[in-house]
């Protein structure tokens, strides 16, 4: 089972730690959040990882090396100029199977089996992985009919279905992606909607963060710190390779 690590933005809202390290390697406890994220994959029983990379490619690079200290076979693809968030996987040779990507900057403990086994059992090109987000709106909220007050709401919380950055595709959605040039994911979703292709979502129930601000990096920090042996377990039942190996 391969997976596709998007490793290559520059992180500007985490600045300025990003001004000297890429974002997969800012630290959380004593690891880069990649590393944890690898060792996931591993537990996992994947063995093959692309990293797509660009913005200090060359750190990440001297970091991880081949992978093999992981346990894992590990190669680079390179972009020479920013492609958006899907652009880059056009780019990836050797792509003939099922396939998971990844933003490389996500805290989580999603169990990857489980979700590889809902994608095949719906048939579709493309499985988003699903987390509820509860935003806090810090001001009163007015509803209206016309210009008349019907609704005031101090301080409420929505909660949302957001993309965790974590997708199961089929090799057959490079071809909408190679002909776009510079893609984003969204875009992409979008695209096989429009195409009648019915992507799905799988809601998982995992922890999961996304360190796209100083705000969330210090709560991933202080949550990986807490609770280590939830993001890094020795061994999991739903493992891919099984999976892999019984189609």
């Amino acid at each position: 089972m391969k997976a596709v690590i998007l490793a290559g933005g520059k992180g500007t809202r985490l600045a300025p730690h990003t001004n000297v390290l890429p974002k997969p390697l800012i630290p959380i406890g004593d690891l880069p959040i990649l590393e944890i994220m690898l060792r996931q994959l591993r537990t996992y029983g994947f063995t093959d990882v692309v990293l797509c990379v660009g913005h200090l490619s060359n750190l990440i690079e001297a970091y991880f090396g081949d992978g093999s200290k992981l346990g894992l076979s590990i190669s680079y693809s390179h972009e020479a100029e920013p492609m958006g968030t899907a652009g880059p996987l056009g780019l990836v040779s050797g792509i003939d199977q099922t396939f998971f990507v990844m933003n490389g900057d996500l805290l989580s403990t999603i169990d990857f089996g489980a979700m590889l086994k809902f994608h095949r059992s719906h048939g579709r090109s493309a499985t988003v992985g699903l987390a509820d987000k509860t935003v806090k709106i810090d001001l009163g909220v007015i509803e209206t009919s016309g210009h008349v007050i019907s609704d005031y709401i101090e301080k409420p919380s929505y909660t949302y279905k957001v993309s965790m950055g974590i997708y199961v595709f089929e090799p057959s959605i490079l071809v909408h992606i190679r002909k776009a040039g510079r893609l984003d994911l969204p875009n992409l979703i979008m695209g096989l909607v429009n195409h009648g292709e019915q992507p799905m979502g799988f809601e998982s129930n995992c922890r999961w963060l996304d360190m796209g601000r100083i705000e969330d990096y210090t709560a991933a920090v202080e949550t990986f710190e807490k609770d280590r042996a939830v993001y890094l377990p020795p061994a999991v039942a739903n493992r891919v390779d099984n999976q892999e190996h019984s189609r």
